[in-house]
C-alpha cells in the first residue's frame, strides 16, 4: 500500500469494469440505408467525450442504429487534463503534464488500452524508474514531509521488518484503513452494472449505493467514525488527498478520501496517457474538430440542436449545424456557450475548481537535504508527497493558498526519472512538483541546494537564465482548474440537462478521474441509446442493446 503511495504523486485515478463496442451481425444494418443517421455533437473530447463517442457507436452499433458523431474541441489536441510535453522540447522525451496514472481496477481505461494494443508500463513518471544512479541504492522511495521533517519514509521494497514498524507506529489503521476502502469501493462499483446501470441520476445513485456516507462527511470524520487513527490518517492519507486533489483530510470528502487509497495496480500507457482517449475517439468517428469551440446552442422546435462552432484562435463563427442529442463533455461554467431560445431546464451550479500548478524541470543536481533538515549526505526520497504541520490549518478558502499548503509550501515533488541532456548528453534528472502558487526561482534554488536564483516568469519553456549556468537546464509551468474542491455533499448535478442535452462532468462532484469520466461517458451514451431504442428508432436486428452491462452483441474490449 505505501509503495504503491509513491505512484500517486502523478494522479489518483479510479473505477471499474468492462467498456463496449459494436459486434453487430449484417442483418442489423439492412435497413440503415432507409432511415437518416442519428446526429450527434459532443462537445469535449477529454475522457467523458472520448469515451461518450466510443461507446456511443457501440452502443447504436448494436442496436442497429445508423450514428453521424461529431466531436468539438477547443483544445489543438485530444485528452483533455490528459496530455504530455516534451522535457527539452524533445519528441522522444514526453512527459506526462496532466493524469498521470491509472490503476488496475480502472477497466474502461485498462481494457481500451488492450484494445487499441497501447503498451503500458507499471509506473509511468510517478517514481524515478529509468536510469537509476547508484546513490539511488538504499534511497528512500518515498516520504511524508510536514514542512519541518519527514513524518514517514518507506523503502522501495517494504520487508516484513519495515511492516511490523509501520503496524507497531499506527497500530491496525493501515489495515482498518484498507478494509474500509475496499468497502467503499465495492459499492462504487456497483454503478458499473445492471440493475444500477445505466443510471441516470447521479444524486440518487449514490444514495441507493451508500455513497453518501463518505461523502456527506469530511475525510477526517470518516475515518474517525470508522476507528481509524489520526497519525495515520494525517501521516498517509492526507498526504495522499493532498497529492491527488490538492486538498486536506479536514476539508475533503470521505469518498474521495478512499479512493485516494485505491492504488493496486498503478500503471501508465508509454507515450501518454492520452492515447487512450484519441483511440476511442478515432475508433468512433472521423469527424473530430480540434481548434474548434462551440459557442451557442439553440434548441429548435422539433427537438434538434442547432449548433455554431467557432475556430478557437480567430473566434470566427461557422453555419449552425443540426444535432438530434448533443452531449456536453466539459464543465458546463467553463464551456461558455449561449443557449437559446432559454437556458436548459437544468443549469448546472457553478463550483470552485482547484487552480493547481505544475512545474517539470530537469536539473543534474539531485535535491538537496539541506532543504529537508537532513543531515549532510542524507539521501533525500524518490517522491516527497507532503501533509500540514502541527500548527498548519487546513485552510477554508480556494484563495487560501498558504494554509492549503501548510508549512511546506508544495503538494509533492516527484523525482520521475534520470535522462541525459539532448545536447551535452550529461545525465540529469526529471523533476514534478505540484502546487498551489507559482513556484519560485528562489524555491527551486532552496530544494536543489545551490545559490542561484531561477527566473519566476510563468511562461518560460527550455532553458532560462539559471539553466544557461546548468542548474536547471530546462523547465515547464502549466495551470490547470484540475478538479472541483471536492467538499462533502449529498446532491449532485444531473445527467441530463434537458430533453435532448446530455452532461457527463457531473460526475466530478462525486469522484474526478480519468475513469469515472469515461465511466460518465459510457452511461450517458447508453442512456441516448436506449432513448433511440425506446422510441422504436433501430434500423433492424435485435431491437435493443438489453438490460446488462455488456450486453448480447457489444463485445467487451
Amino acid at each position: 500500500m505505501l509503495r504503491n503511495l509513491a505512484l500517486l504523486a502523478a494522479s489518483c485515478l479510479f473505477a471499474h469494469h468492462a467498456s463496449c463496442h459494436d459486434a453487430s451481425s449484417p442483418q442489423d444494418h439492412l435497413s440503415a440505408a432507409s432511415v437518416p443517421a442519428k446526429r450527434v455533437a459532443i462537445i469535449g473530447a477529454g475522457a467523458g467525450g472520448s469515451s461518450a463517442a466510443y461507446h456511443l457507436s457501440g452502443y447504436a452499433s448494436a442496436a442497429g442504429i445508423a450514428t453521424n458523431i461529431t466531436v468539438f474541441e477547443r483544445a489543438p489536441y485530444i485528452g483533455g487534463r490528459s496530455t504530455t510535453v516534451h522535457a527539452y522540447d524533445v519528441p522522444s522525451m514526453p512527459v506526462e503534464l496532466g493524469a498521470s496514472i491509472f490503476v488496475q481496477v480502472n477497466q474502461i481505461l485498462v481494457d481500451a488500452a488492450a484494445r487499441f494494443n497501447l503498451s503500458s508500463d507499471g509506473l509511468g513518471d510517478a517514481i524515478a524508474v529509468e536510469g537509476e544512479d547508484d546513490d539511488d541504492k538504499g534511497r528512500d522511495l518515498l516520504g511524508v514531509w510536514d514542512g519541518h521533517q519527514f513524518v514517514l519514509t518507506t523503502p522501495d521494497d517494504m520487508g516484513w521488518w519495515d511492516k511490523a514498524k509501520m503496524l507497531w507506529k499506527y497500530g491496525l489503521a493501515p489495515i482498518r484503513t484498507m478494509q474500509l476502502m475496499k468497502k467503499t469501493v465495492g459499492a462504487f462499483l456497483n454503478m458499473y452494472d445492471a440493475p444500477h446501470f445505466p443510471w441516470t441520476s447521479i444524486s440518487e445513485i449514490a444514495h441507493e449505493l451508500g455513497l453518501v456516507d463518505a461523502s456527506a462527511a469530511t475525510g477526517a470524520e470518516f475515518l474517525r467514525k470508522n476507528g481509524i487513527g489520526e497519525a495515520f490518517a494525517h501521516d498517509v492519507v492526507q498526504a495522499s488527498t493532498r497529492v491527488n486533489y490538492a486538498q486536506n483530510l479536514a476539508l475533503v470528502n470521505g469518498l474521495i478520501s478512499m479512493v485516494c487509497m485505491a492504488t493496486d495496480g498503478a500503471m501508465s500507457i508509454d507515450g501518454g496517457n492520452w492515447q487512450i482517449f484519441a483511440a476511442m475517439a478515432t475508433a468512433a468517428t472521423h469527424d473530430i474538430r480540434l481548434n474548434t469551440t462551440v459557442s451557442a446552442l439553440a434548441k429548435q422546435a422539433d427537438g434538434t440542436y442547432l449548433l455554431t462552432p467557432s475556430t478557437a484562435t480567430t473566434g470566427a463563427a461557422a453555419a449552425p449545424e443540426a444535432f438530434d442529442e448533443v452531449i456536453l463533455a466539459a464543465p458546463y461554467q467553463f464551456a461558455n456557450i449561449t443557449f437559446t431560445p432559454h437556458p436548459p431546464k437544468h443549469v448546472p451550479d457553478a463550483i470552485p475548481y482547484v487552480r493547481l500548478h505544475v512545474t517539470l524541470f530537469a536539473s543534474p543536481h539531485r535535491l538537496s537535504p539541506a532543504a529537508f533538515n537532513l543531515a549532510p549526505g542524507t539521501p533525500v526520497p524518490r517522491v516527497v508527497l507532503t501533509t500540514l504541520g502541527a500548527d498548519d490549518a487546513p485552510g477554508t478558502s480556494p484563495d487560501d493558498n498558504r494554509s492549503r499548503a501548510g508549512a511546506a509550501g508544495f503538494f509533492s515533488i516527484s523525482t520521475l526519472r534520470t535522462v541525459r541532456h539532448p545536447r551535452t548528453a550529461r545525465r540529469e534528472h526529471l523533476y514534478k512538483i505540484f502546487s498551489p502558487a507559482p513556484v519560485s526561482g528562489a524555491f527551486l534554488a532552496k530544494i536543489l541546494g545551490v545559490r542561484t536564483e531561477f527566473d519566476d516568469g510563468e511562461s518560460d519553456v527550455g532553458e532560462d537564465a539559471a539553466g544557461r549556468r546548468g542548474s536547471v537546464t530546462w523547465v515547464y509551468r502549466k495551470v490547470w482548474d484540475s478538479y472541483p474542491y471536492e467538499w462533502p455533499r449529498v446532491t449532485f448535478e444531473e445527467v441530463r440537462l434537458d430533453e435532448g442535452l446530455w452532461y457527463t462532468s457531473g460526475i466530478e462532484g462525486l469522484i474526478s478521474t480519468m475513469e469515472t469520466s469515461a465511466l460518465a461517458g459510457k452511461n450517458v451514451a447508453r442512456l441516448v441509446v436506449d432513448g433511440w431504442v425506446g422510441r422504436g428508432e433501430e434500423t433492424g436486428g435485435r431491437g435493443g442493446v438489453g438490460k446488462e452491462g455488456d450486453e448480447e452483441g457489444v463485445k467487451e474490449l
